[in-house]
């Protein structure tokens, strides 16, 4: 338990410093780095395949593809939209929306809550059900002061459908993770080759070795996470999950990004709504522990 703990720990602050990190990497521009980071990470995580002894997914993956040759498409479709979001993840902090996307991961947890219920009818507790509310009402309060929430904000709530796929069909294990970054490296591969890598050179002599830094980082926070999925219950590695989100809101604050005072009910409603199902989870796990202990 408390080593699946420290990876856990690990990997959130290792993706919270690669939010930082992408700043250090000017001025090469999002999609450049989104680039230069699947190709340095996609190793890593093939290697994590065979590392997690997960060569059976790979194998059940491709007959089913044999067999439904359409059914790549889903790997695909997947593939573009786990792409934006690492587009967004990187281009943010060079851009403003920090702070932004920070919200977002805040509310994609609550919005996979919401869409588990409606979509696969999952049980909800009561706590769940206070946190969506709070989080609906500081969404909606947003709505009224500011006129809505950001594109970017938006768009990583939108991350829940790429969740939603992979449960769906079935696909939600490193090998299918592995097939969804091998088909967008062909992407990633063209963003790559239009750097004139020479002339960013000239303004960050370094750029070289801070990108195989990015990649390095990524893959080894990547082979935490999972180490971490595979030692900890569910709920818990939840949990730990909401660290990362709140080290990219402090990352948001060192590049000098700002909260509006109009965007303050809902931030206070969203922490609310976190401090909710941490209870929750806390309880949850309290209670499978004190079914072992009376087993």
């Amino acid at each position: 338990m408390i080593k699946g703990i420290i990876f856990s720990l690990l990997a959130s602050f290792l993706f919270g410093y690669i939010y930082y990190f992408s700043t250090l990497l000017l001025p090469l521009g999002g999609e450049d780095i989104f680039g230069y980071r699947v190709i340095f990470t996609a190793p890593f995580v093939i290697s994590a395949v065979f590392l997690f002894k997960q060569k059976y997914h790979l194998i059940a993956h491709f007959k089913r593809i044999q067999r439904q040759p359409w059914f790549i498409l889903v790997f695909l479709l997947n593939g573009l939209m786990m792409g934006f979001q690492m587009w967004l993840f990187l281009w943010a902090p060079n851009n403003g929306g920090a702070i932004s996307v920070s919200l977002g991961y805040l509310l994609l947890p609550l919005v996979m809550v919401a869409a588990g219920r409606i979509f696969f009818k999952e049980h909800i507790s009561k706590l769940k059900y206070l946190a969506i509310l709070l989080a609906t009402i500081g969404v909606a309060t947003n709505i009224v002061l500011t006129g809505g929430l950001s594109w970017e904000s938006i768009a990583v709530c939108g991350y829940a459908l790429y969740f939603m796929i992979r449960k769906h069909f079935n696909i939600a294990d490193i090998a299918g993770f592995a097939i969804e970054m091998s088909l967008i490296l062909p992407i990633c591969i063209f963003f790559a080759a239009q750097v004139n890598i020479e002339q960013v050179q000239q303004v960050n002599p370094h750029i070289i070795w801070l990108l195989l830094l990015l990649g390095i980082f990524s893959g080894v926070a990547f082979i935490f996470y999972i180490a971490a999925s595979n030692l900890l219950p569910i709920n818990l590695l939840g949990l730990l999950g909401y660290i990362e989100p709140i080290l990219m809101l402090g990352v948001a604050f060192m590049l000098g990004e700002k909260i509006s005072l109009e965007s303050y009910p809902l931030f206070i409603c969203l922490i609310s709504a976190m401090l909710l199902i941490l209870v929750d989870g806390i309880i949850k796990i309290r209670g499978k522990n004190a079914n072992k202990v009376h087993l």
